[in-house]
């Protein structure tokens, strides 16, 4: 099987290399590709050396499989242009995700969405994800009506420049010094303005996570209220999370759901201090889940804290594991 990564050399498509090799993907020809300047230098995977290769040099090649992480003015070209040749492509940027024609998936909600004719499937938000996995099942038994969550997104979610630039403040250097990714320093800040500013005063990163919300739950009557926050930390997502359903529930109702849904561990001994962190997840799958409780202040709500590596599950890997959905519905290989 030929495989294609597409912005090979960044922090999501380095670490797609990795959940590839780890979860052992059938690849028997890597076609790594980057942006012109990087063409021709040498990147390792399973232990042997490929070129960097172009765009057009993939396509000629045909590959089966092509995943993207190299931003949404690429994905809009170069997506249509792998797909043309037979191509899937799993695409991690935001540009296909709320086309009506393109699937948006998170493999353990909906993978029953994906057919034969999806040549473009699109990976959701990092936030998007993390919130959703340990909601969905809630969502089925007790219906969600309204959900507020406020996001610590990590530096590393903004890519090489965002960890370059707190690396630089870390290091005693001057705002000036050194080139900035975000409008203010982020070491020893927090800024809340990720993406650009709508005209509703929410930005662009909290509308994906309403329109996402809604179209992977095929369910537009959730309310999704949400902030996000850029915090000086390396790796890993946090999000606390308040959810109200129609129905009642029990807390250990909520715990048992989590523990029957794959891919969420649930760390929540506060009276220990033992509680998900950025630390917990980090160079992890999983959703980490605690601090749950009830909303005092509503009849059947709750409140929980949601972490999750924003490069692995956020991204990489849930795009592996979309190509492993594929792989097993016949639709590559």
């Amino acid at each position: 099987m030929k495989v294609a990564v597409v912005g090979v050399t960044g922090l999501v498509g380095t670490r797609m290399l990795e959940v590839l090799e780890e979860r052992h993907f059938p690849v028997t020809k890597l076609l790594p590709v980057a942006s012109e300047k990087s063409v021709g230098k040498i990147i390792s995977f399973k232990g042997k050396e490929y070129e960097i290769i172009s765009a057009e040099q993939a396509i000629a090649a045909q590959p089966q499989l092509a995943i993207f992480s190299a931003g949404g003015t690429v994905s809009a070209e170069l997506a249509p242009k792998f797909a043309s040749v037979g191509c899937r492509v799993v695409d991690n940027s935001s540009y296909w995700r709320m086309d009506p024609t393109k699937k948006l998936v998170i493999p353990e909600i909906n993978p029953e969405v994906l057919e034969k004719d999806d040549y473009i499937i699109a990976n959701p938000n990092c936030s998007t994800i993390q919130m959703l996995l340990p909601l969905y099942k809630l969502h089925q038994a007790f219906t969600i009506r309204r959900i507020v969550v406020s996001t610590y997104q990590s530096v590393t979610g903004s890519g090489n420049k965002a960890v370059a630039q707190m690396k630089a403040e870390r290091k005693g250097m001057k705002w000036g010094e050194y080139p900035a990714f975000y409008p203010y320093p982020i070491d020893e800040n927090v800024i809340p303005h990720i993406d650009s500013f709508l005209d509703t005063g929410y930005t662009k990163e909290e509308q994906k996570m309403v329109d996402e919300t809604h179209k992977i739950l095929a369910d537009e009557t959730i309310g999704v209220s949400p902030t996000a926050a850029r915090v000086p930390v390396l790796g890993g997502h946090s999000e606390s999370i308040n959810v109200e359903f129609e129905k009642e529930f029990t807390l250990e109702d909520v715990r048992q759901i989590w523990q029957d849904t794959p891919g969420i561990i649930i760390i929540d001994c506060p009276d220990q201090n033992q509680y998900p962190m950025p630390l917990s997840s980090l160079g992890k799958d999983e959703v980490f889940v605690g601090r749950l409780r009830r909303d005092s202040s509503i009849k059947n709500g709750i409140n929980f804290w949601c972490v999750a590596d924003n490069i692995r599950k956020g991204a990489a890997t849930n795009a592996v594991q979309i190509a492993e959905i594929l792989l097993q519905k016949g639709l590559i290989g």
